[in-house]
């Protein structure tokens, strides 16, 4: 298992921000874990009101996933950071 595994696992449902090492970042609320990729949700919307696709934005309940072996870091991000 990978440090990024065991990392991911103990904080499952907090807000964090994945960079590969593609450069790419990922800002989500990390959903779940399995052996090869970390689930994230979408942040909450800044934009609360008006129309749109709901709380959790488009794919709310499925999320995407981020392949452990592409991770290069992982931070923890504040409750209130978005």
């Amino acid at each position: 298992m990978s440090h990024y595994h065991s990392l991911c696992n103990k904080n499952i449902g907090r807000p964090v921000c994945i960079r590969t090492r593609d450069g790419r970042e990922h800002r989500g609320v990390i959903h779940r874990v399995n052996a090869t990729h970390v689930y994230l949700q979408p942040l909450p919307s800044k934009n609360l009101g008006g129309y749109g696709y709901g709380f959790w934005g488009p794919g709310a309940g499925f999320g995407w996933g981020v392949a452990l072996g592409t991770i290069a870091t992982l931070a923890v991000l504040p409750l209130f950071f978005w």
